[in-house]
């Protein structure tokens, strides 16, 4: 099934080497940033573009990111407030979260 916001606009998620990308009708329009370490993908920042907030992008974006952490076999740290917002909602996911630790939080990029 197509993914779509909720306009029914047709949407794109593509994971490249450090971020999910999410592209309406073509137009790269919000990122999720993370970093991989020791089995973990570690989510640590979400950006929309304010021109198409309120459609449900970070939403889309936060749950292709996660299915394809727990399709790629790693777990998942959310760092970032709208991962951790997502996966209180989204209890699915719980088995592969872990706590983010002091060691993960100075591993990040500034």
């Amino acid at each position: 099934m197509p993914l779509t916001d909720k306009t029914g606009a047709p949407v794109t998620v593509e994971k490249k080497t450090d971020e999910f990308t999410i592209s309406v009708e073509g137009k790269s329009v919000g990122l999720e940033g993370f970093a991989e370490r020791d089995g973990q993908r570690v989510f640590y920042h979400t950006e929309i573009d304010d021109a198409f907030g309120g459609r449900g992008l970070g939403s889309v974006l936060i749950a292709e990111a996660l299915a394809a952490t727990r399709a790629d076999g790693l777990r998942i740290v959310a760092v970032c407030p709208m991962v951790a917002g997502y996966i209180k909602k989204h209890p699915e996911f719980d088995d592969i979260v872990d706590v983010p630790t002091p060691q993960i939080l100075q591993s990040l990029p500034s």
